[in-house]
């Protein structure tokens, strides 16, 4: 690319998901971009329906982080019927579920029939109302609705209060349980650093079934007490999107994103980097592709 004459920023915008390796993902793909292609882009956080619309919008040309079966019906609609975005092949394999620390396994929380048990979970109050707290999510993700179905579908909504938080948020009050032995039930997933920082349990459920599985499509505001989930999730994987339109406009760097294989070990480095290490996102993204510059250039092989 000696002849690549730069571009300017806003001819390339990346969405920034509000999870850590979603971030560091999204400032690798920029530096990584621009160090291949001569091409600036912009960094902006998004939450993943804002980021379709503005994929399919011109407003968005790169989503790093796109989770499936989470997202599902969404990429139908964009992907499958619209054909406006483009979800690249590879996958980064990945899990999804409920997590207890050792002291909550400890007091007897180790199914999720176990949750629907008051007398078992009033060990997870911690504001001395009676009733114990479980955080499911974000606000903005998808799978904070989805988790809310299974609460609702599993019976445990009844004797517990849903909490939906920041993850830095539930991260910083995973680690104060863990340290102070305070049982806490919460929506966890892999890959993740705190499967490395804390011996973490995993809640067991039965096996997924895709037939107990009934999601109403989000788009309907009712759409979470007309669902219903009583397994476990399926297995998950999250992949690299763009807009199909910027793939016609800059086909290299298309075909760039599509050869980008990040294995679940580096998506956790990338998150215990950001968010035990606090080392900021670009900071990180930049080591990261001095330190991969090999593997980049094959990533942009012609």
């Amino acid at each position: 690319m000696l002849f690549a004459l730069p571009a300017k920023a806003e001819d390339l915008r990346i969405a920034m998901p509000n999870w850590p390796s979603g971030q560091a993902t999204a400032n690798i793909l920029k530096i990584a971009i621009a160090k291949e292609f001569g091409v600036s882009a912009e960094v902006q956080e998004l939450g993943a329906l804002n980021a379709f619309v503005g994929l399919e919008g011109g407003t968005v040309d790169i989503h790093p982080e796109v989770w499936r079966p989470n997202l599902d019906d969404v990429i139908k609609k964009f992907v499958t019927d619209k054909g406006v975005v483009v979800l690249s092949p590879r996958g980064v394999p990945a899990w999804q579920g409920i997590c207890a620390t050792p002291a909550a396994a400890e007091k007897g929380l180790k199914t999720i029939a176990d949750l629907s048990d008051p007398e078992k979970t009033k060990v997870l109050d911690t504001d001395g109302d009676g009733k114990g707290e479980m955080w499911i999510g974000a606000p903005t993700w998808s799978s904070t609705g989805i988790e809310r179905v299974r609460a609702n579908t599993y019976g445990y909504a009844k004797n517990l209060t849903l909490v939906e938080a920041e993850e830095e948020v539930a991260m910083a009050g995973l680690d104060a349980a863990v340290a102070t032995n305070q049982p806490m039930v919460f929506a966890c997933y892999a890959p993740h650093f705190i499967f490395d920082l804390h011996k973490i349990v995993r809640i067991t459920e039965p096996a997924h079934d895709a037939s107990k599985w009934k999601l109403v499509g989000a788009s309907d505001p009712l759409w979470i007490s007309k669902s219903s989930a009583s397994t476990a999730w399926d297995a998950a994987h999250f992949h690299i999107a763009y807009a199909a339109a910027f793939g016609k406009k800059h086909p290299d760097i298309a075909a760039f994103l599509e050869r980008v294989d990040f294995s679940p070990e580096e998506v956790t480095a990338m998150s215990y980097a950001l968010e035990v290490e606090r080392q900021p996102a670009a900071d990180y993204a930049k080591k990261w592709v001095e330190d991969h510059t090999a593997r980049i250039d094959g990533w942009a092989k012609r």
